[in-house]
């Protein structure tokens, strides 16, 4: 059967079983085919192979769009001809088709001797902005030789035409509104994680947003008000925590956005989100790709008394009164030159925080790709003709406080920004252009990374990046149909990219399923770096990391660059003393905990928290860094002394050399490279030439909060409170509770360790659990399952030589084997410990969930609704968050523990150990916390 007949059969099925439409083609071979029965004027397939060519071919660097583009050129040039489409339109075609093989063909016939196809191709060229260095270097050296074609185009360039030509953003938009949900919306629900596998599908995937009856409900508004766009409303809540999920926004887009091209299927722009307590800070990125308005709408606000105090419920939580309605059917309407919200002529709420300089450009261009290319091509362009930039572009938001130390977040841009006119330090609030040193790509967005990387037609790593990684940790526990479809082609097309691959295309070394963040904690050697990864995760405990969407990943690979404000910070420091029986995990609860009854408010969201964590080596401190994404933080930054960083970078080097051992580095030697950076930074360190990052003294920051360690007296538990009679409360990570809360009778159905959150310490702390118990009872039984799930396999062969795995051996029922790995997902659970394969497990639950109704116990970080359990109609399903020691005991009782129990349990364990940094400069004056805004 030919492919296109394939094609067709495809096709019946996804519009049988699936009420799709065609799959985009982005295969060369296919559309070789399709063009050939275009050529034949009496083929019987010809009609529908036009529209197939004209309307469902994926542009960018594609092989389908390679074959595309050819085919126009020769159209363009009168060798062959297509009464339906002349040379003009194929020129509009070209203009669709976003760079690469497109810009190649474009500058082909503009630098041709033919004026009659120069001048139109050069019309084309002007609009464009994805150009790289191989297109850029021809237009300067035709221009060095004297073509005139090419010197009109540079002169277009250096005017940036191609922005601002577009036409400016509507000064009025209206709107009507569709709460999606109460509370916090985290991006889970706008693209569920089980739903990854068809994140590259934009349509299939598409379906999985809210629900069924959410996208009906949607439509009917869009039929009842058209014209209008509908506005998905976070009523009570924040808008996309807890990811920066790249296709939850196109989701959004799909169902409430514009086509960004007639040419282009299923890619949408411009959506508008909203929530009362506006949106979080890396899903506000994500909705600034797609040139999108995200709204903090401000409709509810705290009670307050005759005296001005916040009035509280009989839970302690602040009462809210609402300003103004948003109900779903809201006509509203956005004045984007006043900036502001209004129902009719009334007027609701200031929105400048949505309409900065920079987001309006974004929203012109139709997203911040266009702004990131078009100001290096105009630099670039300004440079070769030897001219001043002319000020095209918003500037660069440059704040700088003479007197005014910097924070550790303000130093580390300052030294990777670039592009900055002012000579002085820049402060928060600055927006900056930054180099990126690490970059790391997960493998459930990956896909679309890759896709993200072809539409705007990058080949290759950009040389700036120090190193950059492909995991294939979250479909790590099931090796399905799904699986072995996707991630093989991930890996290839990283691996070519230039990226160092969890699996390798050629064979050389085994499939490795290691966690995303422990691998790029283990390769980001330098305090000073920047790190970009595509998980909301991506929190070292060196450097400052940054999660993304896949997106701005794909822009980082791509540019080796990001542009961001610099974020304000909020000091931690610690004081007191830990108890020998609580874990580190308990004093990272706690510290959210004490943040809410220091400030009321979450002082944490939108902000850098630099931890004061002084002698934690890298991999325990990133229990606090990892979880700081729950904490709706921006980032993370740890403040280390000298020989903890040293040692932390020790450890990287030994890790990474395991990697070059087992054949994972690449032609460009990046492996290796990082080795020598770390060696070199190890040397500044000891010599004092770069003394450790540490911020000033006369640094300011939002907030400072001191964690009592004293206070500390039993195991925390971060509780999603499911049945809180304000639903806005729920699956949040403010209900931290102490184990004494549940008297030693909540039922747990399933305990997990493992994810991010976790150490080779903690697979220790459970091989001496379980003996323990032994001794103490005479045997293990489990009471209920236990899933355990290493984060790397360099922490498993560690265990294996040290002992360790033999004893978790002995009280498990099932160890995971790499040959035969699982086809299907488990189901059912037996009262027995499980070693699953190393990698995300029950935490991203797309393949392994818990039985449905379960009340879970997890080191994990997610307690979304449905993430790691699903509800029945029966019981609402519980994810529940703890250390490792209460997760292990907890399934051995079937229960949590009460403290004496516990403490029984881990009697002569060393636990996580920690004691807060003498050095003066961690704390601040008067030992209490300071508020400073």
């Amino acid at each position: 059967m030919s492919l296109y007949l394939e094609y067709i059969k495809e096709i019946e099925t996804r519009k049988n079983d699936l009420g799709l439409a065609p799959k985009p083609i982005d295969g060369a071979d296919l559309l070789a085919e399709i063009i050939e029965q275009i050529k034949d004027t009496e083929n019987e397939y010809r009609a529908d192979s036009l529209n197939f060519f004209i309307y469902n071919t994926l542009p960018g660097t594609t092989s389908a769009a390679a074959v595309k583009t050819k085919f126009l050129k020769e159209i363009i040039l009168g060798e062959f001809v297509v009464e339906e489409i002349t040379p003009e339109f194929a020129f509009e075609l070209l203009s669709h088709m976003k760079g690469g093989p497109s810009v190649e063909v474009l500058l082909d016939l503009a630098l041709s001797d033919g004026e009659s196809v120069a001048k139109p191709a050069a019309e084309v060229l002007k609009t464009q902005v994805f150009l790289y260095e191989a297109d850029t270097s021809r237009l300067e050296e035709a221009y060095k030789a004297g073509n005139v074609i090419a010197k009109e185009i540079l002169e277009s360039y250096a005017r940036a035409d191609f922005f601002t030509k577009l036409p400016d953003i509507p000064e009025k938009i209206d709107v009507v509104t569709y709460i999606a949900a109460e509370g916090d919306i985290s991006t889970d629900l706008l693209s569920p994680g089980n739903q990854a596998h068809s994140r590259s599908d934009r349509e299939l995937h598409g379906k999985c947003m809210i629900s069924p009856e959410a996208q009906e409900e949607i439509q009917a508004l869009q039929k009842q008000y058209p014209g209008k766009k509908v506005m998905l409303i976070a009523e009570k809540g924040t808008m996309g925590v807890g990811s920066s999920r790249m296709s939850g926004v196109n989701n959004v887009a799909l169902w409430a956005g514009e086509q960004a091209s007639p040419y282009i299927p299923f890619v949408n722009f411009a959506p508008v989100v909203a929530g009362t307590n506006g949106i979080s800070p890396i899903f506000l990125t994500t909705v600034g790709v797609t040139g999108g308005i995200g709204l903090d709408l401000k409709n509810w606000v705290k009670k307050v008394d005759a005296e001005g105090k916040t009035v509280l419920n009989a839970n302690g939580d602040p009462v809210l009164e609402q300003v103004y309605s948003v109900e779903t059917g809201t006509v509203l309407t956005i004045n984007t030159k006043e900036k502001k919200l209004y129902n009719g002529d009334k007027e609701l709420v200031d929105v400048s925080s949505a309409f900065s300089p920079q987001a309006v450009e974004f929203m012109k261009a139709g997203g911040s790709y266009a702004i990131v290319f078009g100001k290096k091509l105009q630099t670039f362009a300004s440079e070769t003709l030897g001219i001043d930039i002319v000020p095209v572009y918003a500037s660069s938001k440059e704040i700088a406080h003479e007197g005014q130390g910097l924070t550790a977040v303000e130093k580390i841009f300052n030294k990777n920004a670039v592009g900055v006119a002012s000579e002085a330090d820049l402060h928060a609030g600055s927006d900056v252009r930054v180099n990126v040193n690490i970059v790391g790509s997960q493998d459930t967005t990956g896909l679309m990374t890759s896709q993200e990387l072809e539409s705007m037609a990058a080949t290759v790593i950009s040389p700036i990046v120090d190193g950059a990684y492909q995991s294939g940790c979250h479909t790590a526990s099931v090796w399905d149909s799904k699986a072995q479809a996707n991630i093989p082609k991930l890996m290839s097309f990283m691996n070519k990219f230039g990226l160092i691959t969890a699996r390798d295309p050629e064979g050389v070394y085994p499939a490795m399923t290691d966690v995303i963040h422990k691998v790029l904690n283990d390769i980001t050697v330098d305090e000073w770096a920047i790190i970009i990864g595509g998980d909301s995760h991506t929190r070292m405990s060196k450097g400052v990391a940054f999660g993304a969407d896949s997106g701005t990943v794909a822009l980082a690979l791509a540019t080796g660059e990001a542009n961001m404000p610099i974020p304000e910070s909020v000091k931690v420091t610690f004081k007191g003393e830990m108890k020998s029986h609580i874990d580190f995990r308990d004093v990272v609860h706690a510290t959210q905990a004490q943040m809410l009854k220091t400030f009321g408010d979450n002082v944490f969201q939108g902000r850098v928290i630099e931890v004061h964590i002084g002698t934690l080596l890298a991999d325990q401190a990133f229990t606090f860094t990892d979880w700081t994404a729950e904490m709706k933080a921006k980032a993370s930054i740890c403040i280390s002394e000298d020989d903890t960083l040293i040692g932390s970078l020790e450890i990287a080097k030994s890790r990474i050399q395991i990697m070059i051992n087992k054949g994972m580095d690449n032609k460009a030697k990046t492996l290796q490279g990082l080795i020598d950076k770390a060696d070199a930074r190890i040397a500044d360190i000891k010599s004092g030439e770069k003394p450790v990052l540490r911020p000033d003294d006369n640094a300011k920051y939002f907030a400072e909060l001191v964690v009592d360690l004293d206070q500390i007296d039993a195991p925390m538990i971060a509780d999603p409170d499911v049945n809180n009679e304000d639903v806005s409360k729920r699956y949040t990570h403010d209900a931290i509770r102490p184990i004494s809360y549940y008297n030693g009778t909540k039922k747990v159905d399933l305990g997990f360790v493992g994810s991010c959150m976790v150490h080779k310490g903690d697979m220790k702390i459970i091989s001496q659990m379980l003996q323990n118990i032994e001794k103490q009872n005479g045997t293990v039984e489990f009471k209920a399952p236990l899933v355990v799930a290493p984060p790397t396999y360099n922490i498993v062969d560690e265990l294996k030589a040290e002992g360790d795995w033999d004893v978790l051996k002995k009280y498990s029922g099932f160890e995971f084997d790499d040959i035969t790995p699982k086809q299907s997902a488990r189901t059912k659970y037996e009262n027995m410990m499980y070693l699953e394969r190393p990698g995300c497990n029950l935490c991203m639950g797309n393949q392994e969930k818990a039985e449905k109704g379960d009340t879970v116990l997890a080191t994990s970080t997610r307690l979304f609704q449905g993430r790691v359990v699903e509800d029945t109609e029966e019981k609402k399903g519980e994810s529940l968050l703890g250390s490792t020691p209460v997760v292990v005991l907890s399934t051995i009782l079937g229960r949590t523990p009460t403290l004496e129990e516990y403490k029984a349990a881990v009697e002569g364990i060393v636990l996580t150990d920690f004691a807060p940094p003498l050095d003066a400069l961690t704390m601040p004056s008067g030992d209490v916390p300071i508020k400073l805004i």
